[in-house]
């Protein structure tokens, strides 16, 4: 009997499904908010008055499905990637439906569709530009505000009397509207503070801002000879650049250059480490005087230990397994908050000789790093053998490390 395919993912589970409800009740809610149903309805002779109730009803329910889909996806372990695609594909839809049918019947001016929709179309070319350099970029409360504002501002739309209010005692007298924009305002407030903190987040990505000791340690690689720019990929062997990086020396200089940014900074650093074993501790607390500002390390080499001690989730493991982003960020999470510290970086990767599977080969490390405001994750792959994998990796995770202080410091200093 043949083993099952790994990589095979099954694409209409429980929380799919319910996504895909939710898109096709979109025409649903559509039909009832827009079109004259209660006309064909003569016997029904309230129908007109509760039109727009129950067109919000079906808003509501549909808006809910979003939470539902998201929670069944986790506690049964069936995150897809058809999922992550269609989930926030349901709610842009669901969102642009209520806008464009209420500035159909005149309720809402085009404009607040306008910044609402261009936010999302923004945020969405931000995380697919992180995405294609192995970033994944978290988010953040503002986010979350926002959708939740935006439903409860449309609902609110939906149900209020659609009756032109023109003057400012009609403004006065109908409270309704009055709470309405308030709400509408707030979400288009965060709407526009969410955008910026996307930019803020991938600034770096975007090119908006390059540390200048960035800039010049890529320059000495590249004059090196490294022929890798980023430091975090490759094939075959070794250059005789990439072979100078982990030097024993080179690696010291990389962590005291990391310790002095902590100091300048302010910050506490962790680590959680699978494949270096906890070589990147190692390297920091060699350096006189790091316990300024390392307060320690996690070694979780097996994944019983990645998820006791760093809280990584048993579905992100068994999904994605321990190579991952998720597990990477996961782990970086986790030891920011078990060790109390400002920043944390992680590594998880495959150092060989054995190990790989499919499209994860010998190599293939994830670094993580977290810090209060973000939590993003980088794709590697090293040549080499087991040892400059590993040697390699803790340069990448120490440059990773330097660079997000860095970038904390900057942010702090603007």
């Amino acid at each position: 009997m043949a083993a099952p395919n790994p990589t095979h993912e099954k694409l209409w589970t429980p929380a799919n499904i319910v996504t895909l409800l939710r898109i096709c009740g979109v025409p649903l809610f559509v039909i009832a908010i827009i079109s004259p149903w209660p006309a064909w309805l003569p016997v029904w002779a309230d129908a007109e008055v509760w039109k727009s109730w129950i067109a919000a009803g079906i808003f509501i329910l549909l808006a809910a499905t979003d939470g539902l889909d998201g929670y069944l996806a986790r506690s049964r372990g069936e995150v897809t990637n058809l999922g992550k695609f269609m989930d926030p594909l349901a709610d842009k839809i669901l969102v642009a439906a209520a806008l464009l049918a209420l500035i159909e019947l005149g309720v809402l001016p085009s404009w607040v569709a306008l910044v609402i929709l261009c936010r999302e179309f923004i945020v969405s070319g931000i995380r697919m530009v992180a995405a294609s350099q192995g970033v994944v970029i978290a988010a953040s409360w503002y986010g979350k505000a926002k959708t939740v504002t935006q439903i409860i501002a449309i609902v609110l739309f939906i149900i209020k009397d659609s009756t032109p209010v023109t003057t400012f005692s009609e403004v006065l007298s109908n409270h309704l509207y009055l709470i309405s924009w308030a709400v509408m305002f707030v979400a288009l407030v965060l709407t526009i503070i969410s955008m910026l903190d996307y930019f803020v987040k991938a600034r770096e990505i975007l090119g908006f801002t390059k540390s200048a000791r960035r800039a010049r340690k890529q320059a000495e690689r590249e004059s090196a000879g490294s022929g890798e720019p980023d430091g975090c990929s490759g094939s075959g062997s070794l250059t005789a650049g990439q072979m100078a990086s982990i030097e024993p020396a080179a690696l010291e200089t990389l962590a005291a250059e990391v310790l002095d940014a902590a100091k300048a900074a302010g910050l506490t650093v962790g680590t959680a480490e699978s494949c270096t074993g906890g070589l990147i501790a190692a390297t920091l607390t060699a350096i006189p005087g790091s316990s300024e500002s390392v307060a320690g390390g996690i070694v979780s080499y097996s994944n019983e230990v990645k998820q006791a001690e760093l809280g990584v989730k048993r579905e992100t493991l068994d999904l994605v397994g321990a190579v991952s982003s998720q597990t990477a960020e996961q782990m970086a999470v986790g030891a920011r908050a078990k060790l109390g510290v400002d920043i944390a970086v992680s590594v998880t990767g495959i150092a060989g000789p054995g190990g790989a599977a499919p499209g994860k080969p010998v190599g293939t490390v994830w670094i993580g790093l977290a810090n209060a405001g973000i939590t993003v994750s980088k794709l590697c792959r090293f040549p080499g053998d087991r040892e400059q994998v590993r040697m390699l990796t803790v340069r990448a995770a120490l440059e990773f490390l330097r660079d997000g202080i860095e970038g904390l410091e900057e942010a702090g200093a603007s």
